[in-house]
């Protein structure tokens, strides 16, 4: 079979009119926010050309919690977040830009220097 026929399971039942719970809907939410932030602060500190280890020692942080960042493994809370991105913003020398829709979530950093 062609790879360009293959839909998701979740893409067939909403086809069908499977109605996908609350809970379900926020936590995947919930996973793109977490993998859209850790795609933005590896792109980052990739343009950069900087290590885990560095950007979590300009951070104050370990390369441990940036690893799990980029890794997408953990959501923290909205104030952890917001901490979080504050150090990291000053860290690779950017501005961070959010935008949420309901499908989907983009998070960029926008250089506050050219790298």
């Amino acid at each position: 079979m062609n790879h360009t026929r293959w839909k998701l399971a979740r893409e067939k039942k909403l086809a069908k009119g499977y109605a996908e719970s609350p809970e379900a809907a926020a936590e995947r939410a919930e996973i793109r926010l977490a993998m859209a932030v850790a795609k933005a602060v590896y792109d980052r500190r990739e343009e950069l050309g900087l290590s885990q280890t560095e950007v979590a020692e300009r951070a104050g942080l370990t390369q441990a919690k940036i690893s799990r960042i980029e890794g997408a493994d953990a959501v923290p809370t909205l104030l952890l977040l917001r901490r979080l991105l504050r150090r990291l913003t000053g860290a690779l020398d950017a501005s961070l830009n959010i935008a949420l829709d309901d499908d989907r979530e983009e998070v960029v950093f926008v250089a506050h220097s050219p790298a």
